[in-house]
């Protein structure tokens, strides 16, 4: 059913009719007032509005009335009264209009036994913003404490949330594990919890790693004084013991080197969570992340998984999630260029890495350019992979914005859907020369790896990408990549950023394909070039 009035309380409150935001007042109080009938859904005594929002010796009765008249312009719609008010109460009536906390929690107070994946994702996103976000001071301590009460009522909902992806059964396993991770975090001794995260590694092949939770969950809760009811681990979720008179399949590289991956968490300045991993054995290898990464999903893909075995064959391979996508928070208030340097910055300081050589591939290039010429003293090498100096939106052609522009709006409307025409655009340009299941593999990771949101707001900050200015200060040693027919990233635009750098490499590759595929020689090369470049200088 569609509403023609959305009120969204989780976040900053904010008020849309049939498609359009709508001012709201001014006063963070008439504000509060609208947000706390909005959540409560039942008539309120007007002198227990007062008591919330005003202090004597005001006129609270004036006020209030003042309040109500401006909430009416806001969400009354002709012949449609929402904000309904006598001499004794006052109330929203939600007729035609969507609550998002109310609907979230009617949908999961009717316990449906199976929600669809697509609308739980949704809650979760929205459920990790703060109720009332600013207006936490808006009225006196009465409203203060029910706010309280009701942000940890949304945490129990959060928990519903997490539990039910976790536990999902059309989720795979490695999306399972990712919301196991985020229900362990937010609860960390509900057994529960600990229980859905053991279980969810053993299903994923990494069983010695749930065997270490375990024993962790274990010791903790002791030490709380908490008691543990029984083993965490289901024998059903272990892989199935062989039979020695059988041959036992290979394991592939990508798969052990997922199962002997370690992830970890950090937080940036500006408090964002940033997932980080680390595989192998050696000395470091940083990549910078670019779009879109999952620490996990990536070891399945038949893009990336030959490319990360191969870097992480003879070295210690560290990457991240930058923040908006994957295993870091998606819900973040800065998606720029600027926080994606930050987070870098944030991750190598985490790991207490003193040196040491970065790579970069496309948009991750300029983040690692940027990095390398703020801190020339911590960078071996530079690797450079389809890389460019400027954004879309400088100096790109009248058609070529128009092209991005068009995209923004595909992106908007219809990223999230399970038709994945709107995403196979962007898997066309990244890799023309691609298997028809290598396009379809990357259609679907796209939209389990970040929100449709976060996918426009990441296209804009690529836009606006400029480091020229920085190409000079670094002192690095540096290698260029670049495909001769890229689709996505020209040649020449590969060319001007090694053409900035001083004394840096250019390789040209023979390749249509922004990624490179394990499959076509211009992979074979770039790997065997890089791992020369680095026995020569990442020390």
């Amino acid at each position: 059913m569609g509403y023609s009035l959305h009120i969204a309380l989780l976040g900053e409150l904010s008020v849309v009719a049939n498609g359009t935001a709508v001012a709201l007042p001014a006063s963070r109080k008439a504000r509060a007032v609208l947000g706390y009938l909005a959540a409560t859904a039942r008539p309120v005594r007007r002198e227990r509005l007062c008591e919330m929002f005003w202090d004597l010796p005001d006129d609270p009765r004036g006020s209030l009335r003042w309040a109500l008249s401006k909430l009416r312009q806001a969400v009354d719609d002709e012949g449609t009264p929402r904000i309904i008010a006598d001499r004794e109460r006052a109330a929203f009536e939600p007729t035609d209009a969507l609550v998002d906390l109310r609907a979230i929690r009617e949908r999961l107070i009717d316990d449906p036994p199976l929600i669809p994946p697509l609308e739980l994702r949704d809650m979760a996103g929205q459920l990790q913003r703060p109720l009332l976000e600013g207006l936490e001071q808006a009225g006196t301590e009465s409203f203060q404490l029910w706010l309280a009460a009701e942000r940890e009522d949304m945490h129990l909902l959060q928990l519903n949330v997490l539990r039910r992806l976790t536990l999902h059964p059309e989720l795979t396993q490695a999306e399972a594990l990712k919301w196991a991770r985020r229900w362990i975090e937010e609860t960390p001794l509900e057994e529960e919890a600990a229980r859905g995260l053991v279980n969810a590694l053993a299903q994923s092949g990494r069983l010695e790693e749930a065997r270490h939770w375990e024993a962790d969950f274990h010791a903790t809760a002791k030490k709380a004084g908490l008691s543990v009811t029984g083993p965490l681990l289901d024998e059903k979720s272990e892989p199935p013991t062989t039979n020695p008179a059988v041959e036992r399949p290979v394991e592939s590289p990508p798969r052990r080197m997922l199962r002997k991956q370690t992830i970890g968490f950090c937080r940036a300045s500006d408090g964002v969570r940033l997932a980080y991993a680390t595989v192998g054995e050696g000395p470091p290898l940083v990549k910078a992340a670019n779009w879109l990464n999952h620490l996990e999903l990536d070891w399945n893909s038949p893009i990336w998984a030959p490319t990360f075995s191969a870097w992480a064959n003879q070295r210690t391979f560290i990457r991240y999630d930058e923040r908006g996508n994957g295993l870091s928070d998606w819900d973040v208030n800065d998606i720029s260029f600027e926080a994606f340097v930050r987070d870098l910055e944030t991750v190598v300081d985490a790991l207490g890495l003193d040196r040491f050589p970065l790579l970069g591939m496309s948009q991750g290039c300029a983040v690692s350019v940027e990095y390398a010429a703020r801190h020339p003293e911590r960078v071996s090498c530079l690797v450079l992979i389809a890389g460019y100096a400027t954004g879309w939106r400088i100096g790109a052609s009248d058609e070529e914005q128009a092209r991005r522009e068009a995209v923004l709006t595909l992106t908007r409307h219809g990223w999230g859907t399970s038709n994945p025409a709107y995403r196979h655009i962007f898997s066309q340009t990244f890799m023309p020369d691609s298997k028809p299941e290598d396009l379809a593999w990357f259609d679907e990771f796209q939209r389990q790896t970040t929100s449709p949101e976060n996918a426009v707001r990441f296209q804009e900050a690529f836009g606006h990408i400029d480091v020229r200015e920085s190409l000079a200060k670094v002192q690095a040693p540096t290698i260029v990549f670049h495909a001769r027919d890229d689709h996505r990233i020209s040649l020449e635009q590969g060319r001007e950023l090694a053409i900035g750098i001083p004394d840096a490499e250019f390789v040209q590759l023979d390749s249509k394909n922004h990624i490179l595929l394990g499959h076509e020689p211009a992979w074979v090369e770039c790997v065997q070039q890089t791992e020369d470049f680095l026995q020569e200088h990442a020390t």
